[in-house]
């Protein structure tokens, strides 16, 4: 057996040594990348007797295998550290890099950000979305009070309030375990780490899709008020009625995309904002499609252009085929419409209609009531951008697929020869 004294074997063979009532196990693994310290792979052995120097002795062989085979974790960098790196070296589109530091600073960091990157595993990541189910801020389930400022001061006048669990909702868990899993990732091929424990923790299910689209009756209720307040804002909704764009891709579409020839628009990119600072960038799913107009909507376009073009002249600008379609507010015809803008004011006008909605919904209207019409599943899918050849559609709009098929059905047996009974 080796000895239980004297210094670690630099090649990786180890030692066992007593210390108290049990026997450590330790194995060199190499100099740490990161920090320039050595690591030690070791493992702790319950009792002193004959039974348990046999299992120190496997402990042993089982360390040196890991590190002979090079599984062994090759840095003892916090999880914090980690995370550092990856949003360093990470190429994220800036509103998304947005999102993933709110959930960074306020949730993952603080919960895992000391624990070693080469030490966090599935129960740990388990206990966190736990906890976050049960309530958002992890509370210990005492009573307390949320305390609006810091400091000495009269929680009365602060309206400070008693702390109320509020549960996480599954979907932002998944979010965060999409973040930490991309950080473990990164670790991975860093070779900080052998595996990644995200990839075998259970998260919360996801949530099955719930469109609610509103009713042709109320679509038609939002249209009307739309153009009643601004010919340029009702042929916006109109238009995102009856293709299903996104709200940032319509914002940042451009004469030069449509063809008013062949009722063709064309959707290239989606326009953001962050911090008031609006910028374009790729599509959600980051590729070009093709959308056939009706000749309705091809004659408001064409108004709205006419419109568009007497506004240039009245300003004294010059006209320029690659202009936003729908320009921002108070003049700024050389800025889009902010997709914000356009969600406040639907929302507003919708709530004024006793509808209770929101411009997504018409994406919903436009796939659903396309469906409910009989066409094809993938027809659908290219009209509104969905990857995988349907299977995005077919997840979101499964009963609206259902309703059409069974129509298909009742189409086909209708047109079959009657049988007499």
């Amino acid at each position: 057996m080796t000895r239980s004294t004297g210094a670690v074997d630099r090649r990786g063979r180890g030692n066992i040594r007593k210390r108290g009532n049990s026997l450590q196990v330790r194995v060199y693994s190499g100099v740490d990348p990161v920090t320039g310290k050595e690591i030690y792979l070791s493992e702790t052995i319950r009792g002193t007797d004959t039974a348990a120097r046999r299992r120190a002795e496997k402990a042993l062989t089982k360390l040196q295998a890991q590190v002979d085979q090079q599984r062994a974790p090759s840095t003892s960098v916090s999880f914090s550290y980690a995370i550092d790196e990856w949003l360093r070296s990470s190429d994220i589109e800036p509103t998304t890099r947005h999102g993933y530091v709110g959930y960074i600073e306020r949730t993952i960091r603080p919960a895992l950000g000391d624990v070693s990157v080469s030490k966090l595993n599935a129960r740990m990541l388990e206990t966190l979305y736990g906890e976050l189910r049960r309530c958002r801020i992890r509370c210990s389930g005492k009573p307390f009070v949320e305390h609006k400022v810091e400091g000495e001061h009269n929680c009365e006048k602060a309206k400070c309030k008693p702390h109320e669990c509020k549960p996480m909702a599954s979907s932002t868990v998944r979010q965060i375990h999409a973040i930490i899993s991309g950080v473990l990732n990164a670790a991975v091929r860093w070779d900080w780490i052998a595996s990644n424990p995200a990839k075998v923790a259970q998260r919360p299910r996801q949530p099955a899709p719930q469109p609610n689209p509103p009713s042709p009756e109320q679509a038609a209720r939002l249209v009307e008020k739309a153009f009643e307040l601004d010919e340029a804002w009702g042929t916006l909704v109109w238009l995102v009625m009856t293709t299903g764009m996104r709200r940032g891709e319509v914002c940042a579409l451009r004469w030069s995309r449509i063809d008013l020839d062949e009722g063709i628009v064309e959707v290239r990119s989606s326009y953001t904002t962050l911090k008031g600072v609006g910028r374009e960038k790729d599509t959600k799913t980051h590729q070009m499609r093709r959308i056939a107009l009706d000749t309705e909507t091809t004659v408001l376009l064409r108004e709205h252009k006419r419109r568009c073009q007497a506004l240039f002249a009245e300003l004294g600008a010059k006209w320029d085929e690659d202009s936003y379609v729908f320009a921002g507010m108070r003049g700024a015809i050389t800025k889009p419409y902010p997709p914000d803008a356009v969600s406040n004011r639907y929302k507003k006008m919708a709530t004024r209609l006793g509808i209770d909605t929101h411009i997504h919904a018409l994406r919903h209207y436009s796939a659903t009531e396309l469906l409910t019409a009989g066409i094809d599943l993938r027809t659908v899918a290219g009209r509104l951008g969905h990857g995988g050849g349907g299977a995005t559609t077919l997840r979101v709009y499964a009963a609206w697929v259902a309703a059409a098929d069974r129509k298909a059905a009742e189409i086909l047996g209708s047109r079959m020869p009657k049988r007499q009974v």
